[in-house]
């Protein structure tokens, strides 16, 4: 698949079949991936791949504990800033009510919201579950590397007929998390990732979120010109239409 046509059909799957992935093909995804760049070849990326028993005993347990902490345990740091300013918070609202929409979940039937929120700890019933950590002395830099190692996964996966669906929602079970995979003190959980076969004939994969014309998010910039007194002053020009 060629790159263009794996990040145009990348998506956020909320809902696997049940075929299996050959371990090789979850190692190959994860090795290809760490030619991903990173600030000083740091290279602070660390995943752990759960497959069969592994993933399954995971699930359980974080099953068993659902009626007592039906949303996780603290996380490790804020997945969202605690005052969402504009116009992130809108953006962020419209999607979650499309998503439930698609699902067929009213607005008022929380019962239901929080079913749909417990799939992300079943990983969407995908048959490999990913958990990325980083080490606690990295800095915003390192996350972002983090996040292309992620990004390289998603695409290459696309490369061989897969879906993913990256979840921060594995971020509120730290305590679980590092108790099941022996995960070291000075790594934090960050996120976990669903990697499997998507199921076709379910609703909520029809869900595709929005993305924000060109102009809102980017300014290509021909020159800059600093005249003899106050600010430079910017040229740019909208960016040229390309066919598909």
């Amino acid at each position: 698949m060629h790159v263009s046509a794996a990040l145009a059909t990348r998506k956020s799957v909320r809902a696997f079949s049940d075929r299996q992935v050959p371990a090789g093909i979850v190692r190959e995804i994860l090795d290809l991936s760490a030619h991903a760049p990173s600030g000083g070849n740091l290279q602070p990326w660390r995943v752990y791949a759960l497959l069969g028993q592994a993933r399954d005993e995971l699930v359980r347990r974080v099953k068993a504990k659902l009626p007592r902490l039906p949303r996780g345990e603290p996380p490790e740091y804020n997945i969202h800033p605690p005052d969402l300013i504009e116009p992130y918070k809108s953006r962020y609202l419209r999607a979650a009510a499309l998503m439930y929409l698609t699902a067929g979940i009213s607005r008022d039937d929380m019962a239901a919201r929080q079913r749909h929120l417990a799939k992300n700890w079943e990983f969407y019933g995908a048959p490999v579950g990913l958990i990325f950590t980083i080490h606690r002395s990295m800095e915003p830099g390192q996350w972002s590397d983090l996040g292309m190692y992620m990004q390289s996964a998603m695409l290459l996966a696309r490369g061989y007929g897969l879906d993913t669906c990256a979840q921060e929602a594995w971020a509120l079970w730290p305590r679980t998390l590092r108790e099941s995979l022996s995960i070291p003190d000075e790594q934090m959980v960050v996120c976990g990732m669903a990697l499997g076969y998507a199921d076709p004939s379910a609703p909520v994969n029809g869900f595709v979120s929005e993305r924000v014309p060109f102009e809102e998010f980017a300014v290509i910039l021909e020159a800059i010109e600093t005249g003899a007194a106050g600010p430079p002053s910017v040229t740019a020009r909208q960016p040229q239409t390309f066919g598909d």
